[in-house]
């Protein structure tokens, strides 16, 4: 099922919405410190996890490399795989916020979320195409999984439609979800996707959106390649 309006409609707005995704880029890649993915060994099998987020096999991109552990791009309380030619990249909202003004107001809009904040970003233009893998991180609580997901879907201007479910993975137990956004300005309704654990350091949020839902379902097998490969840190 395709969401938002018509293919004609959608090609007379997909200018303005790349111009809105590379605005939107910029501004969060200005605020980010850290340094280029981790190195790794491409794996060439490539196949189907056998927990995909429906509940049925999906397909899973090609291993690049992974984050989360010492050392890596971006240090995490979980660790997972990264697909072929994506580069991740930290992000460091407080120094964002530090620098007061005007920018300490946008690292607010745009790295922090519900409960969470950003503290990692996947980009997926080295692999032609346009979207990103966002890691959330949260400060240690009594909030279970599911809680601090609907903070998060909440919390994100325009989300309707979650639909919730649970997992496992790597020993972690989480929630997942499944939902869509619409842009008043685009007039245009596209799918999300996300999930949340909770560890002994935080919550953690990983969350997969694109451009369009054309880009979205693009990268979905980056999304599965790390929803699989999820576990703690250490």
């Amino acid at each position: 099922m395709r969401f938002g309006v018509g293919n004609a409609g959608r090609r007379g707005h997909r200018g303005r919405a790349l111009t809105l995704a590379a605005l939107s880029t910029g501004l969060v890649t200005g605020l980010m410190t850290g340094c280029a993915a981790g190195d790794g060994d491409p794996d060439p099998a490539s196949g189907a996890s056998a927990g995909a987020s429906a509940g049925t096999a999906a397909k899973v991109a090609r291993r690049g490399g992974s984050v989360g552990a010492s050392g890596s791009a971006c240090e995490l309380p979980v660790t997972f795989d990264t697909a072929e030619f994506w580069k991740a990249k930290a992000v460091d909202a407080d120094e964002a916020s530090a620098a007061g003004g005007d920018l300490a107001g946008l690292a607010d809009a745009l790295l922090r979320q519900g409960p969470v904040t950003m503290a990692c970003e996947i980009d997926a233009k080295p692999a032609g195409k346009i979207g990103f893998l966002r890691v959330w991180t949260g400060e240690p609580g009594d909030a279970d999984a599911t809680a601090v997901l609907k903070g998060f879907v909440t919390a994100e201007q325009g989300a309707s439609g979650a639909k919730y479910r649970t997992f496992e993975a790597g020993g972690l137990t989480g929630a997942e979800v499944e939902y869509v956004t619409t842009s008043k300005l685009l007039e245009e309704t596209k799918k999300e996707r996300a999930l949340a654990v909770t560890t002994t350091a935080g919550p953690v949020v990983l969350h997969l959106g694109g451009m369009d839902t054309d880009e979205h379902e693009a990268m979905l097998p980056a999304y599965e390649l790390a929803r699989s490969t999820l576990r703690p840190t250490g």
